[in-house]
């Protein structure tokens, strides 16, 4: 009984930290080529997205897709996605640990 009692305790200690991992977003892959699929890049140039501040990713990826930012690859790339799947990306790459720069 001293068992099963430890391992609900946690199981429920678990639960914050699983509700605060989303899932990766099915729209990942263009994003992922560039950015790195946890949001560390490999090419020059390209941002590191992860642990980005959610309320600036969901910002940048509307203004992408609205033509707002004048970035034809970054427009191309997002294409007509919605608010669900932008709120998903911006939600993925704000929950990446950033890495130090070397």
């Amino acid at each position: 009984m001293r068992t099963l009692l430890i391992a609900a305790l946690c199981l429920v200690a678990a639960l914050p930290i699983c509700a605060q991992t989303p899932a990766q977003p099915t729209r990942l892959g263009l994003c992922a080529a560039c950015h790195g699929e946890t949001g560390h890049a490999s090419m020059p140039g390209v941002p590191n997205l992860a642990g980005q501040q959610l309320d600036y990713l969901r910002s940048a990826l509307k203004q992408y897709r609205d033509g707002r930012r004048d970035v034809p690859l970054m427009r191309a790339a997002i294409g007509p996605v919605s608010d669900v799947d932008l709120d998903a990306l911006a939600r993925w790459y704000n929950a990446q640990s950033p890495q130090a720069h070397p």
